[in-house]
Order: C-alpha cells, then sequence, then structure tokens
C-alpha cells in the first residue's frame, strides 16, 4: 500500500517506519527542505531519532499535496499549530486520513480529527494515539496504541496498516474521546514534571495524575467522548507514560519550570515541540465554555499564560475546599 507521513519529526519518523516495517510504500514530507534533504543523504534522522537506520526505499518530497497525491494512507504527524494549515492541502484526497497529532486548536475547540473533517468533508478520518513515545516505537520496544474512527470499517482498515508484533494496535469508536485522551494528558505531565522539579515524591504525583485523571474525563465527557475511553490506552495509559517518563517532553517542560527556569528558557531547551502548552490554552477556554471544573488544567494555564508563580500554583492546588471523591 502507498502511505504518506506529513510531519518529519520523531513522531511521523516512528509511524513511517512501522508502515515500512508492515511492507507498505513510504513517502515523508516536512516542512524544512533542508532537513528533508538530509535525512536522504544521510538516512538518519538528526536530531529527532539519530540512531534509526532509514531505509533507502522511502520518497522525500518537499510539496505536502505531491507527497499524498496517490497516497491510500495519509498520516497527519504535524505540530497541531500548523495542523489545518497542512490538512488544506490535502484538496480533494481519496486517500484514508490519521491524525496522529495530540492537541485542540484554540480558535475552534476542535480535536485534529475535527479539523480534517471541517477542512476534508466526506473523507475516511481515524485517530491513532496511545502510550507511545518515538523513540521506543523506533526501537521496536512492545507498545500498544488505539486506532479511532466514527466508521468501524475505516478502524479495523487503519488497525490493519499499522498493527504488528511490536506495535499492537487496538481500535475504537470513540474519536473524541481518543483525541482527548491523548491531548489533555500533555497539560497534566506539565504538572507532573513541576512536581518532579520542586522535588516532590511518588505519593503527589500519583495523586496528580488521579484527579487530573478525572478532569479530563469530565471535560472529555461534556464534549460529547465516552466515559470509559479514558480509563483505556489512550487515556490512562498515554497519561502515565507522559507523567513518569523522562522521554516525555511536556513532562520535561514541567521540570524544568518547577526548577525556576521561564516557560522561554524551558522550551528553548529543548528541539520538540510540548503539545501541553498550546493545549493548555485551548482547554481552559473549552472548560470554561462548558462550565466543567478543572483546577489542575486552570492552575497550569494561569503559570504559563498569566503569569503565576510555581510556588503560588502549588498553594493554590493544595488549599483548594474538600470534597467528596469523583
Amino acid at each position: 500500500m502507498k502511505t504518506t507521513v506529513l510531519g518529519a519529526g520523531a513522531w511521523g519518523t516512528a509511524l513511517a517506519w512501522v508502515l515500512h516495517q508492515n511492507d507498505h510504500e513510504v513517502t515523508l514530507w516536512g516542512h524544512d527542505p533542508a532537513h528533508l534533504e538530509a535525512m536522504q543523504s544521510t538516512r538518519r534522522n538528526a536530531p529527532y531519532l539519530p540512531d534509526l537506520a532509514l531505509p533507502d526505499t522511502w520518497k522525500y518530497v518537499r510539496d505536502p499535496a505531491a507527497a499524498a497525491r496517490d497516497a491510500e494512507l495519509v498520516v497527519m504527524a504535524v505540530p497541531s499549530k500548523a495542523f489545518r494549515a497542512v490538512a488544506s492541502t490535502l484538496g480533494s484526497t481519496r486517500a484514508t486520513v490519521v491524525t496522529a497529532t495530540k492537541g485542540i486548536e484554540f480558535e475552534s475547540g476542535l480535536t485534529m480529527g475535527g479539523i480534517l473533517e471541517s477542512v476534508l468533508p466526506g473523507s475516511r478520518i481515524a485517530a491513532l494515539s496511545g502510550p507511545s513515545l518515538a523513540p521506543e516505537v523506533a526501537r521496536g520496544v512492545p507498545t500498544a496504541v488505539v486506532a479511532a474512527s466514527t466508521d468501524e470499517t475505516t478502524a479495523q482498515w487503519v488497525q490493519s496498516a499499522f498493527h504488528r508484533p511490536t506495535f499492537r494496535v487496538y481500535r475504537s469508536q470513540d474519536r473524541v474521546g481518543v483525541e482527548l485522551g491523548g491531548a489533555l494528558k500533555n497539560v497534566i505531565a506539565i504538572a507532573a514534571g513541576v512536581c518532579d522539579g520542586l522535588g516532590f515524591g511518588d505519593n503527589s504525583k500519583a495523586a496528580l495524575i488521579t484527579r487530573g485523571q478525572a478532569e479530563v474525563r469530565r471535560l472529555g465527557v461534556a464534549s460529547g467522548a465516552r466515559s470509559e475511553t479514558f480509563a483505556g490506552l489512550s487515556g490512562l495509559g498515554d497519561l502515565t507514560v507522559t507523567c513518569f517518563s523522562r522521554l516525555s517532553r511536556n513532562r520535561s517542560l514541567g521540570e524544568q519550570l518547577g526548577l525556576g527556569q521561564t516557560l522561554e528558557q524551558a522550551t528553548a531547551s529543548t528541539s520538540s515541540i510540548a503539545e501541553g502548552v498550546p493545549t493548555a490554552r485551548a482547554a481552559w477556554r473549552l472548560a470554561m465554555r462548558l462550565d466543567i471544573e478543572v483546577p489542575i488544567i486552570r492552575e497550569v494555564h494561569a503559570m504559563l499564560f498569566e503569569g503565576k508563580s510555581v510556588p503560588q500554583m502549588v498553594r493554590d492546588l493544595l488549599h483548594r475546599d474538600h470534597k467528596a471523591e469523583d
């Protein structure tokens, strides 16, 4: 099968590698022509996955529309801020389009799959999400994810395209829930990183993850998702790995903030995008519109965008009124 991956970062490259291992043809597009040229000439993706030897059969195309023109499967693995613009280049594609980007559009409140529906009406759309750190996927570490589409046939087709022994793919028809679980956990992971930077213990992080999961579920259900989805791979699974892993960009960003760095300093220290930052802004706006209580998301938003200090954020969370567990 002819497949195209739009996005030449770590995650896009790792997914291209999975598709290659399943004997699919791979075409790769990235926004930086020089980066694409370097990947093609060196067979390496520095600095994202420098140890992975890229196959010499991959095609590298500088125009996203041309890259996707003859594809049967298009995977969107671009940052959320560029997602709508890149998706809009696909025109009247006949391919099944899979979003592997975890985010929420601030202006519309849409998930990335929602954006695809708006710019590619009538297309077969799915989301791929779950606890799947790109370096581990590239090394063949056993991983499980979920392919979600409102159309069961599309979900099964995407599942078959990616599934292999070390990349186990489950399926779901709750695409909104799968997408929101993957997006919102990044905000909670920033808070978990702050805990690490402040030197808090395992008790603190376990409590944060549990209460963060409750917020993600409340906001997701209010957005039309199924409650049980947030106990699955794209919910609890992704939340756990992102809050604990040293490979997590969002957790690492939070850790630097907890150590006293500014957001600008913490962002400059990594070449990768921490999607939890723009998602915090979109999630807080969505929560206000739906009138949903999300204290952790609210405080992360205040820390990132309102100038609230880390110590004050922690104090405000700890001094909330006691309540029944939900």
